[in-house]
């Protein structure tokens, strides 16, 4: 096996772990807000303070990965947001849940550009979108699965239980890549030249910087930023995760398709 391979093995495994951990809340949301009283304008705070701190931190995490390389920003990004994964299952009141899930996202910021960057300096330029592709589609299967895996252990065990589960998770992922990864192929012993000479300049190249004068006159660059894509995802996000939120959020879609 190549070993680009098996850094695409690893990240698809990352980002399965991304979606655990990121869902697994949405999951318990109703046991926990049962178990510490937080009524669903408390609880939309709790989701709000992940996605305030994940977009804060996104930017700014993805340079340094440009900067110091994805070894060691990925193994930092993981390590931080395992420790909140499990941190999560020991609150006991809401204030320490806000200020633990908006760790946790600035955590987990990072992960998806740092992998980019790893894809741009294991893979030649005609498999990047393929090999983005496939990542994209392993964090949906981590959060396809996630339910499977959380509702057991939460029946079981309770609702805690489950948080520090999914955060040792981490905890191994992050000891196996800095263990074995290197930023680049040529640092890392065993990848052949032939392999070297497939991936090409890629395996020696280091950001300068990005261009944001150029991004942002861009009009494809806007399209993809365009906040309205991300909207059904949120919604999905945040009513499957209060109580009978999912099913009254499409009861209600159903009404007003109806009527119209």
């Amino acid at each position: 096996m190549k070993y680009r391979h098996r850094v695409l093995g690893l990240l698809i495994l990352l980002f399965a772990i991304v979606y655990l951990d990121r869902i697994c809340i949405s999951v318990a949301g109703p046991r926990i807000q049962d178990d510490l009283h937080i009524d669903p304008v408390g609880w939309s705070w709790v989701t709000a303070m992940f996605a305030l701190s994940y977009c804060l931190f996104e930017i700014p995490t993805g340079a340094l990965g440009d900067r110091i390389g994805a070894r060691r920003v990925l193994t930092r990004v993981v390590l931080w947001w395992s420790a909140f994964t499990s941190l999560t299952g020991m609150v006991w009141n809401y204030n320490l849940l806000l200020i633990t899930r908006f760790c946790f996202g600035a955590g987990e910021a990072g992960a998806f550009p740092n992998a980019s960057v790893v894809v741009s300096r294991w893979f030649p330029t005609t498999q990047r979108a393929g090999m983005s592709g496939v990542l994209l589609m392993a964090s949906q299967i981590g959060g396809a699965i996630a339910p499977l895996l959380v509702v057991p252990i939460q029946v079981r065990y309770g609702w805690r239980a489950s948080f520090y589960i999914f955060g040792m998770l981490g905890l191994i992922w992050a000891a196996v890549w800095y263990t074995w990864f290197r930023d680049s192929p040529s640092e890392k012993r065993g990848v052949s030249l032939a392999e070297l000479h497939q991936i090409g300049p890629a395996a020696t190249l280091h950001a300068k910087g990005f261009p944001w004068r150029f991004a942002l006159r861009s009009e494809s660059v806007l399209a993809i930023y365009w906040p309205c894509s991300g909207w059904p995802f949120a919604i999905f996000m945040c009513t499957r995760s209060s109580r009978h939120g999912f099913t009254r959020f499409w009861s209600e879609v159903a009404v007003s398709a109806k009527e119209a």
